[in-house]
């Protein structure tokens, strides 16, 4: 059996920025423990594994520890590779049947993609014993959704000068945690960084799921609901964010930088 086999660096137009995913495409079902095989082999913060239906694809991501139920940058990747690979064509929309519902991504005209996502909005809440202290940062708001904690800090260069305790975190009771603040820049409304490393991630370059949860935070704080996102990985990346009819539409773009077949 061979399959298909991409790694596209999503969220930047430069290759060897913004966040790297493998894309699968499958000819078949088969084994989720061979799936995750694939995605610890790739060692990636995560890989996609594409399988086609008749109205859209299933979509499936994996970290190279477990499955997750919602990943942004890796489902732009898929939705590039659907486009630029000839699976579909480019004025197509593409349509992902996955564990968080059907997502949705279209190309408009100036080549971005833009994803249709659900809101995971958090609520306020006390901060869980060593959250801080394994981030080294005091808080000005702290908040949990389903899957991760949101915490604003009071500017961007203490975001960007984090240096977590990754044993602290893996000890959470959470998937991720955010790390969020006002831009310093007038071209950014606010930045972020993302820690997962409960599921193999410690510091991820960019995070598209994350920004289901920073866009109602930060309509709440700005008083507007279409921003333009920075996050603050060592690689970096852009995203346009937008809130409409309680789904987040985040856009960006992607490069493929690898293409090749898995035996």
């Amino acid at each position: 059996m061979r399959l298909s086999l991409y790694q596209v660096d999503a969220f930047t137009d430069q290759p060897f920025a913004g966040n790297p995913a493998a894309v699968c495409i499958l000819a078949e079902r088969v084994a989720d423990e061979w799936l995750q095989k694939v995605a610890q082999e790739m060692n990636l913060s995560e890989t996609a594994f594409l399988l086609k239906q008749e109205r859209g694809y299933s979509l499936r991501w994996f970290t190279p520890t477990t499955e997750v139920d919602l990943c942004g940058h890796a489902t732009l990747a898929s939705a590039h590779v659907l486009w630029t690979e000839n699976y579909l064509p480019e004025d197509q929309v593409a349509r992902f049947y996955t564990r968080s519902g059907l997502l949705i991504a279209k190309r408009e005209a100036n080549g971005l993609i833009v994803l249709n996502l659900p809101v995971e909005e958090a609520a306020e809440t006390r901060p869980p014993k060593g959250l801080l202290a394994g981030l080294g940062v005091e808080a000005g708001y702290v908040g949990k959704n389903r899957f991760d904690y949101i915490v604003e800090v009071d500017g961007e260069e203490t975001v960007r000068n984090l240096e977590p305790d990754f044993d602290a975190l893996r000890r959470m009771p959470c998937e991720g945690v955010i790390v969020t603040s006002v831009s310093a820049s007038k071209e950014y409304d606010f930045v972020s960084r993302f820690f997962a490393p409960s599921l193999g991630i410690n510091g991820d370059p960019v995070t598209g799921s994350a920004h289901c949860c920073l866009a109602p935070y930060w309509k709440k704080r700005l008083g507007k609901e279409h921003f333009v996102a920075r996050q603050l990985s060592r690689r970096g990346g852009k995203l346009t964010v937008r809130l409409e009819n309680e789904r987040v539409h985040i856009g960006g773009q992607a490069v493929t930088v690898l293409k090749g077949e898995l035996f």
